[in-house]
């Protein structure tokens, strides 16, 4: 098991953010921000567990996608993105498919995010190097808005 460090410098999951998204008029589905809870920024190439719950349901991974500098990706592209950098100042947004979006009120949002630090190898088993994880997760109730 790898080193986990823990800096919250912010909340990961931004304030106010969840809303209900639309094409051409229907709800298909919401979205809400969120931050590194970190000092520096990472490329998504380092992101080595993101997972979503909404109300206790975790969100299938195909059926969100990642959105940061104006593009949009799987989670499955994640590991190949080497040269897309997430700043610290800026946030990312988690796009979710699910017909119908989310009924009005507040919804408790879980995020698993946790980030290889490439500048910190701890010796590993025999089976290769691992490198210490960045825990950027975090949870916290939204009113979901239209």
């Amino acid at each position: 098991m790898p080193v986990t460090l823990k800096l919250d410098f912010v909340d990961a999951v931004c304030d106010g953010s969840l809303k209900n998204t639309y094409v051409n008029g229907k709800k298909m589905g919401y979205e809400f921000q969120i931050r590194l809870s970190n000092y520096r920024g990472h490329y998504l190439s380092c992101i080595h567990e993101l997972a979503v719950s909404v109300d206790g349901k975790e969100i299938d991974s195909n059926d969100f996608t990642f959105t940061l500098n104006n593009k949009e990706f799987t989670v499955n592209q994640l590991p190949s993105l080497i040269s897309e950098f997430w700043s610290v100042v800026e946030p990312a947004t988690i796009k979710v498919y699910e017909p119908e979006g989310l009924e009005e009120g507040e919804h408790h949002i879980d995020l698993k995010l946790l980030l290889r630090i490439p500048y910190m190898p701890v010796p590993g088993n025999g089976e290769g190097l691992e490198y210490a994880l960045l825990d950027s997760c975090g949870s916290k109730n939204l009113s979901v808005r239209d």
